[in-house]
């Protein structure tokens, strides 16, 4: 590197991946807002900020994250930073050299008890807008991390309901992952042994078949699997 070339000048943001998912419609969604200035004033995005002074980056996610989504159990981590040079148009106008570096969030929110706010909207994953900036770059790295953490955390759990069904767990995993990663007799049998869901005294009636029972995530029992491959296939 020649030591005589200035250093850059970044202006840092946060870009949030927030992923729901739609098991009536077997649909994974993504949270994407209209922009309403230049750069890409009308072309969708995923919500976003400049960090303010005196914010921390997870404020500043956490900040952008609740003024588009609220009521929602939510799982919120770090995701990837993106600083490549170009990746912004309005470095090319800046006569400062200034720079803007993407630190990006994922987050995975329960849709039943998501309210969205103002300037929100839920797109299918498989049949998205043309994107702002490097925001398909993102989305693709955030899906592959979603992808990941459900083969070895409990991830699942945080979106079902309190109570759930064997198939309810299953139609999440195939919604994300594509019908076959595994069969359902195969994921139901591994499920169980794995020994953290807990059966209740009730059953529920879906469709025409007979009554299915009912689980209950346990976290103390799963813990001794936290970060272990689950291998449903």
């Amino acid at each position: 590197m020649n030591k005589s070339e200035p250093l850059a000048d970044f202006k840092v943001g946060v870009d949030n991946v927030i992923f729901s998912v739609d098991l009536a419609l077997n649909r994974l969604l993504i949270l994407l807002v209209e922009r309403t200035e230049a750069p890409y004033a009308g072309v969708w995005s995923l919500p976003g900020t400049l960090v303010r002074q005196g914010e921390s980056l997870t404020d500043a996610a956490d900040r952008i994250l609740t003024e588009k989504i609220s009521g929602a159990d939510l799982y919120l981590e770090q995701l990837y930073s993106f600083g490549g040079p170009g990746r912004d148009p309005r470095e090319a106008k800046s006569s400062y050299g200034e720079r803007y570096l993407s630190v990006s969030y994922f987050a995975l929110v329960r849709l039943e008890s998501s309210v969205l706010e103002t300037g929100g909207t839920w797109h299918p994953l498989t049949d998205l807008p043309v994107l702002a900036f490097d925001h398909q770059e993102i989305v693709n790295y955030g899906w592959r991390r979603l992808r990941s953490k459900l083969e070895y955390s409990p991830i699942a759990f945080d979106v079902l309901p309190s109570e759930f069904t064997l198939h309810d767990v299953y139609q999440l995993y195939t919604t994300v992952l594509g019908s076959g990663f595994a069969d359902y007799s195969n994921f139901r049998n591994r499920l169980l042994k794995m020994g953290f869901l807990t059966e209740i005294d009730r059953k529920v009636s879906k469709g025409s078949g007979r009554p299915a029972s009912l689980y209950r995530f346990d976290p103390v029992a799963f813990a001794p699997l936290q970060d272990k491959p689950l291998l449903f296939a």
